[in-house]
């Protein structure tokens, strides 16, 4: 397992219709590193935005999806996304405030 550290865990927000009607129930969605576990989320997440406090960590791992060109077939990069649950006494997160 590689050795993580916690601003490399997280690697973008998810924008999308869905998530963004979720941040009223305080849950926020990331794109995180493959290798990332549940524990090591929640202490980047609390690391990264002060004020923070995460309640729990869902995780799904995505795989790459088929793409062709001409005759070769390959396939995308696998992906993994966490959805960030925090709890009703923490501070929400900044980077999504004006979207």
């Amino acid at each position: 397992m590689a050795d993580i550290k916690y601003y490399d865990v997280i690697l973008k927000p998810v924008i999308t219709e869905k998530s963004m009607n979720a941040m009223s129930l305080k849950k926020y969605t990331f794109l995180v590193h493959t290798e990332a576990t549940k524990t090591q989320i929640k202490e980047a997440v609390e690391k990264m935005f002060e004020g923070t406090k995460v309640k729990s960590v869902n995780t799904m791992n995505l795989d790459g999806k088929k793409r062709r060109r001409g005759a070769v077939v390959g396939r995308t990069a696998k992906t993994k996304k966490a959805i960030v649950q925090l709890t009703e006494d923490s501070k929400d997160i900044e980077i999504f405030e004006g979207l």
